[in-house]
């Protein structure tokens, strides 16, 4: 029998290439999504492969359906099945204040963290569904804290999209639960992966992992094991949840 498959969207960097090595560990053939940096996406092959796993990279702009499609495309050719989706891939702009957002930045905003996403989990599921001829799987959707606490003066629209997701979560879980997929979501909160400096705040980590009830920031290997316990038989019974790994920063 083949390995099982999954598919890590934004798995070239942070939670993502955590992710992916983990699952490569757990006996997963990993198909690793970036849309750029291709030299980071191959380095995290490379590794994979260096540890003995399967992995190979793939490029795709997750706001561009047509790009997500072509990606499917070359994983039925390669692969000829899905397992698990991890929709990781997620971008965040500047701190600034909405009135300071442009409408460019806000349909950037949505059309990467969340239509992305539910276009990968719509594929996802024409595929895992055993009512298309599918085996059955799972999709675990990387949400945030910020879509508990909001992120005002900060990121708001972040945390509007990420809000979305976790509806998305609940309610896609229920639509396929008689497909054999379960649907589940992390909420990771502070944790130390280069997003941040993206965000224009690199020094996000230090300053605020102190002040969090656990005393730190999270990392991203803490994150993907939360993502691989979501995606595996160990979880056969969870499906709709929105798990928390933010050290306990709640509000």
């Amino acid at each position: 029998m083949s390995a099982p498959v999954m598919l890590v969207t934004g798995g070239s960097r942070g939670i993502g290439a955590a992710t992916a090595r983990l699952a490569a560990e757990c006996g997963y053939h990993v198909v690793v999504n970036y849309m750029s940096d291709a030299a980071a996406a191959e380095f995290v092959v490379g590794d994979i492969i260096a540890d003995g796993g399967k992995a190979y990279a793939v490029r795709a702009d997750i706001s561009d359906e047509n790009a997500i499609l072509a990606m499917y495309d070359e994983l039925d050719g390669r692969l000829g099945r899905l397992d698990v989706l991890v929709n990781n891939a997620g971008i965040v702009d500047e701190v600034a204040r909405l009135e300071d957002m442009s409408a460019e930045r806000l349909h950037r905003m949505f059309d990467v963290n969340v239509i992305g996403s539910m276009l990968c989990a719509r594929e996802a599921v024409s595929r895992m569904s055993v009512n298309h001829g599918g085996r059955g799987g799972a999709i675990v959707n990387v949400s945030s804290a910020s879509a508990r606490i909001g992120s005002p003066a900060q990121y708001i629209d972040y945390a509007a999209a990420k809000g979305a997701i976790d509806t998305f979560t609940m309610a896609l879980a229920k639509e396929v639960v008689a497909d054999r997929i379960r649907v589940n979501a992390v909420r990771p909160g502070i944790i130390d992966t280069d997003i941040h400096a993206s965000g224009g705040d690199p020094d996000r980590v230090a300053r605020v992992g102190a002040s969090l009830p656990m005393g730190r920031a999270g990392t991203a290997d803490e994150v993907a094991r939360a993502i691989l316990w979501l995606a595996s038989d160990a979880a056969s019974y969870t499906t709709g949840a929105v798990v928390d790994v933010s050290g306990g920063r709640a509000i």
